[in-house]
């Protein structure tokens, strides 16, 4: 837990977070400048990045880079050291490729390795250019590389329904993810239309097919917001490590990501699907998490199969779920919301007035421990009923720890200010 008034760090993840840093020690540190499509400049942007550091004292070889004739891709690679290609036999015709082993031999601090996704010529150590990339890696080299969005494979479906062309060239997302840093290379759709139309892309022939085939403007809208999405989920994972690092509890609304809270009524069900609702409004994921307390521990199998079902539902609908344990249904969810960093919790509203005017209302002490969270309130369907009123409700002093939970209703323990989370 994340405690409201001070930091104390989970040890597990603290431990995880040392091996972690204690294996990438030992191991090269990859860079990938990341695109949309071709032409955006990933490559010239790597180039001018390698020269960069050349200019002030970094060595830097160049294993592969394509410039797809490219005359200012080209000039960049003037006074950059060149390993030259192993030539490899395919067909009666030779090929050259990267020559791994004469990378390994020479040992340079930092290679130049373009083009991730691309597939080695048969007989290569490894058929992917991703796994060259793996080993320079183990051997302690740094590499800087490219790659475009239809090349990740957990997007390449995606992409294909977009476009109509299935990319056979993928890299698994794992690559992406662990890379220690990923540069996006943007260029909106107007401008990387005149760049292909000016030459700047293709030649002449290849060009013309490319603007009615794959570089349609509307391919290449959808295909940068696919790249920015992907390189924000990708910011928030190196956010959320920061922060666990630096045992940072305050949340940062860098996101407007959304955590639904419910009970085991069914209303859940409501709240649910209000959140997926206002997710996909807003472009943004969402969590959906039930606090179970000792009390609520002894619910009726029924309602603990409505938990499920309501989770299950939440989980088809796109959101991450959990559940959580702590005698403080409030404090729990709260550090949830830390621990992810959740700014924007959903949750029901009460069909009557809170039953302990001795304690606060479960939104009142959201707040009150929480004031810089956004708490969002989801109505009530028009065909629920009320939910029935519970003859032990008022006799029972600690509505914390009692049957009804946040609502105080046995009938719908748990619930999210009485109503089962609806």
């Amino acid at each position: 837990m994340f405690p409201t008034d001070s930091v104390r760090p989970d040890p597990d993840a603290l431990l995880a977070q040392v091996q972690a840093q204690e294996r990438k020690a030992a191991r090269g540190k990859l860079r990938i400048y990341f695109g949309a499509s071709a032409g955006v400049g990933k490559t010239y942007a790597m180039l001018a990045a390698a020269r960069k550091l050349q200019a002030d004292g970094q060595p830097v070889l160049v294993g592969v880079v394509e410039t797809h004739g490219r005359a200012d891709t080209a000039a960049m690679l003037a006074g950059l050291p060149l390993l030259p290609p192993r030539q490899v036999a395919y067909r009666g015709k030779q090929i050259a490729e990267f020559d791994l082993d004469g990378a390994l031999a020479a040992q340079p601090p930092l290679i130049l390795m373009d083009e991730l996704a691309h597939s080695n010529a048969p007989g290569s150590r490894h058929p992917k250019r991703w796994q060259d990339i793996e080993e320079l890696l183990d051997a302690g080299i740094d590499v800087l590389t490219t790659v475009n969005v239809q090349h990740l494979e957990s997007l390449n479906d995606v992409v294909g329904g977009i476009t109509g062309v299935r990319v056979g060239e993928t890299v698994p997302d794992t690559v992406f993810d662990q890379a220690d840093e990923v540069v996006l290379v943007d260029l909106p759709a107007d401008e990387l239309l005149a760049r292909l139309q000016s030459g700047k892309v293709y030649q002449a022939a290849q060009a013309e097919r490319a603007s009615k085939n794959f570089f349609r403007k509307g391919n290449l809208i959808a295909l940068r917001e696919l790249a920015l999405r992907r390189t924000a989920d990708r910011i928030e994972d190196d956010v959320r490590a920061y922060r666990v690092e630096k045992s940072i509890a305050d949340i940062w609304k860098t996101g407007a990501a959304l955590l639904a809270c419910v009970g085991p009524g069914p209303g859940g069900e409501h709240t649910v699907r209000s959140t997926a609702r206002l997710a996909g409004q807003l472009g943004t994921g969402w969590h959906a998490v039930y606090v179970e307390t000792p009390a609520l521990q002894r619910l009726p199998a029924a309602q603990r199969e409505q938990i499920l079902k309501t989770l299950k539902l939440a989980e088809d609908l796109g959101a991450t779920t959990a559940v959580l344990s702590g005698a403080d249904l409030a404090a729990a969810a709260l550090d949830y919301a830390r621990s992810h960093n959740l700014s924007k919790l959903v949750l029901g509203r009460a069909q009557r007035r809170w039953p302990w005017p001795w304690r606060p209302a479960p939104l009142k002490r959201l707040a009150q421990l929480a004031p810089d969270l956004d708490l969002i309130e989801i109505g009530v369907p028009r065909n629920q009923p009320a939910p029935a009123r519970s003859s032990h409700a008022d006799a029972d002093p600690d509505p914390y720890h009692a049957p009804g939970g946040w609502g105080g209703d046995a009938g719908n323990a748990g619930s999210w200010r009485g109503n089962a989370g609806s």
